[in-house]
């Protein structure tokens, strides 16, 4: 499978890699073809039967994976097109809006055959971005005006990562690192083996100058001695609004340093959290734990019917 080129447009005006994206959709694709072919939509649709049809929001929330969508698309033949023709489909709202129950966010006319075949691939990624996209939003609405900003994690699904940061970002969120090579985050487990905060950061900024560092703090005493070496982000594990003020207070006198609260943050304390001073707020939830936006697929009327073309009406009836 090759891309569309215009398809390859969106995904990396979206800041997504389009190789990554194509191996994705490809395997998605792949997982439900398996067994067999889809003996379902074979017996149901003429090979030449067309259809149009809508990508319809069930409920409120944020939209997110348009572009991936569009490449489910594309994989199985149905290409992008502006102005629907015989075949194509169309975004007809964007990756980050509020959409309402109700709301059409893709139509697609198509080869009947291909769009059943490609729905349930074409949901399952639209559904779980969004459903990410509508969790960031909620946090990053509940921090407006704080100065702090909702980041997400590495708890992610296993190869869906740039996919689930990308909805973060449509969520008005912001990412941290993509993986274990673009900044460096010394945790609990990396001052054990370094023999100490103030050794581990030594001997990172050694391996790696000029590489974002972050460090882990489960105590005040931590956060002192990490700010005393040079830290400029710290991650402030499981501490309580007390503390995370007194941390807060402990960075001042160091003007480019960088604070993180993390661990087990609740989103009815998210204001509370961020007003003790701290730049960021970690949410590994937004990736792990969002539930899906109900999103569906529906076959629509187009002037012959309920989204299928003449002869496909004319053969039902007859």
């Amino acid at each position: 499978m090759t891309l569309h080129a215009t398809i390859s447009a969106r995904l990396l005006a979206a800041g997504l890699d389009p190789e990554d994206t194509e191996r994705v959709v490809r395997a998605a694709l792949d997982e439900d073809l398996r067994y067999g072919p889809d003996v379902t939509s074979a017996a149901t649709a003429t090979a030449d039967a067309q259809a149009v049809a809508g990508v319809v929001a069930r409920e409120s929330g944020v939209l997110a994976g348009l572009p991936v969508a569009l490449a489910v698309l594309d994989a199985v033949g149905i290409a992008p097109t502006a102005v629907l023709g015989s075949s194509g489909a169309e975004p007809l709202r964007a990756d980050g809006d509020r959409i309402g129950g109700g709301t059409e966010v893709l139509r697609i006319r198509a080869p009947l055959r291909e769009l059943l075949g490609a729905e349930r691939t074409l949901l399952n990624f639209l559904t779980h971005l969004s459903g990410i996209a509508t969790a960031t939003r909620a946090w990053a609405d509940a921090l407006s005006g704080t100065g702090c900003a909702v980041r997400d994690t590495r708890k992610t699904t296993p190869g869906l990562r740039q996919l689930e940061k990308y909805a973060v970002r449509c969520g008005g969120g912001v990412n941290h690192r993509m993986g274990l090579g673009d900044a460096a985050l010394i945790k609990d487990n990396h001052v054990a083996a370094a023999g100490g905060i103030a050794a581990a950061i030594a001997a990172v900024r050694a391996a790696a100058p000029g590489l974002p560092l972050e460090v882990e703090c489960d105590t005040l005493a931590q956060v002192r001695e990490a700010l005393d070496a040079g830290a400029r982000l710290i991650l402030l594990d499981n501490m309580d609004l007390a503390d995370l003020r007194s941390a807060a207070a402990m960075a001042r006198r160091y003007p480019q340093a960088r604070l993180e609260a993390s661990g087990g943050l609740r989103l009815e304390a998210a204001r509370a959290v961020a007003q003790t001073g701290v730049d960021y707020v970690a949410v590994g939830a937004l990736t792990h734990s969002s539930p899906a936006l109900d999103l569906g697929l529906d076959l629509l009327e187009d002037g012959h019917g309920p989204g299928l073309s003449p002869a496909v009406q004319r053969r039902e009836r007859g």
